[in-house]
């Protein structure tokens, strides 16, 4: 059996001898997020289908919450035939000085990430005494 999605061709095979890479070719899905506003600060909601625990990575680096994820096959036996790859999550956002990067936490939970970002003291409202002169 064969495929005859996209019909070979001459002018096809030429192109595709052409081409150069330059680099690798990842297919990344982007995970739809939920950012809620709390008075100790921001929670962001990931929804990760698929991915357990040890394969989502939260970093911070300039100012920068990056989010990638990988998830798992749980199939048991050889593979015999595939048709699609599970493709692995990517997203990023970009942080202000509101959000204490230091205390920044994350929990995975039944494929959901939720990240904790806590307010700066800094943009912690307060209040200020008022004083009789």
């Amino acid at each position: 059996m064969k495929e005859t999605t996209v019909p070979a061709t001459q002018e096809n095979k030429a192109a595709d001898l052409r081409k150069e890479e330059t680099r690798e070719r990842a297919r990344v899905l982007t995970p739809p997020v939920d950012i809620f506003e709390m008075a100790e600060g921001l929670a962001v909601i990931v929804d990760l289908p698929g991915v357990d625990k040890d394969g989502a990575e939260v970093r911070v680096h300039d100012d920068t919450l990056t989010i990638k994820a990988e998830p798992k096959c749980e199939c048991k036996g050889d593979r015999f035939y595939q048709e699609y790859e599970l493709a692995g999550y990517f997203r990023e956002f970009k942080l202000g000085d509101m959000v204490d990067q230091e205390k920044i936490r994350a929990e995975m939970r039944h494929g959901v990430l939720t990240i904790h970002l806590p307010k700066a003291e800094k943009s912690k409202p307060r209040q200020i005494a008022v004083k009789v002169a």
